[in-house]
């Protein structure tokens, strides 16, 4: 009798031990991304991580950046671009470093070779739910690390945001702040534990006001900070799935959409809205990760369009 348990907890052993190496090796599981939490700027991801998921290969750099290691002020013969952005300028755990936008543009910049710079290197400081709040919190924290061009990525529901917060560090399953003890243990916790509620989000995201008007006041700082060091600002809005098409926005999304049109008119801003782009488009769903998200194909045709208002701007920085 002893001996069949032995063996029935040996079996139990090895196909737990099987399961922990498959979740780990196939899926990332046991290796989140972990996020640390920050008075001013609400949270970053923690600098120096790598890990994959889903088979995706994910790196986070000293300066929480999805990047690779950088200097913080580059050679003269560098071309360096600074991308603040949310979860879309990130990628997230469903994009492979290579294919995240700041990547691709990196890539085709570099292929191009039409300006006068022998490197290129287009930095990605972002994380998932950022707003403009966060991205202005974080320039002021650590500059724009000398780059010749400041490229503020946002998305609709980003006019919208509310103020950074460090709440969800540590308590929202998406925001861990240390790893789990077993893939297994993550497993459980991401997918068939239900998500605590954090109650004292309420009032952060009840903020009173005018959201819009904050959040635009926020990008104009962006824009003052950007111009301070002489380096150019280019402001790129994507849409949400359902905008794309009929009936297209809601009526405030209109509302807000013009306003900051008007803005970037006042502010004389270098404004691209993806959303008409998009539009002429043959099959935009196909562009799409989910709701709000661009896949591979998605964020290469961002990335062209970004580096084509780059190259404009470069070009007339050098005519000038």
């Amino acid at each position: 009798m002893k001996i069949v348990l032995i063996i029935i907890l040996a079996v139990v052993v090895g196909l737990l031990v099987a399961v922990e190496v498959g979740l780990r090796s196939l899926f990332g599981f046991g290796n989140p991304l972990i996020y640390i939490s920050d008075e001013q700027i609400g949270y970053l991801l923690a600098p120096n991580q790598r890990t994959r998921r889903f088979g995706n290969r994910i790196e986070i750099n000293e300066y929480s950046m999805r990047s690779g290691p950088i200097q913080k002020t580059p050679a003269p013969s560098t071309l360096r671009v600074l991308i603040l952005g949310d979860s879309i300028a990130n990628g997230g755990w469903w994009t492979d470093q290579a294919n995240t936008i700041s990547n691709l543009m990196a890539q085709s910049l570099t292929a191009a070779n039409t300006s006068n710079y022998s490197e290129v290197e287009v930095l990605n400081a972002s994380a998932n739910s950022w707003g403009p709040r966060n991205e202005l919190a974080y320039l002021e924290r650590f500059g724009n690390f000398n780059a010749q061009v400041v490229v503020l990525l946002i998305n609709t529901d980003d006019l919208f945001a509310t103020p950074p917060t460090s709440l969800p560090v540590g308590r929202d399953r998406n925001y861990p702040d240390s790893k789990p003890p077993l893939a297994l243990v993550e497993v459980v916790q991401r997918y068939l534990l239900k998500q605590k509620p954090i109650p004292e989000l309420t009032a952060v995201q009840n903020e009173p006001g005018d959201r819009v008007g904050i959040n635009l006041a926020a990008i104009s700082k962006i824009q003052a900070l950007t111009h301070q060091t002489n380096s150019q600002f280019l402001l790129v809005m994507t849409p949400l799935l359902r905008e794309i098409g009929k009936p297209g926005p809601r009526d405030y999304e209109i509302t807000a959409r013009q306003r900051l049109l008007d803005f970037t008119k006042t502010q004389q801003i270098t404004y691209i809205d993806i959303l008409p782009i998009f539009n002429s488009t043959k099959n935009p769903q196909a562009l799409y990760q989910d709701h709000i998200h661009m896949n591979l194909s998605g964020n290469q045709l961002v990335s062209k369009l970004v580096e084509r208002s780059l190259n404009e701007m470069l070009s007339h920085d050098i005519k000038s």
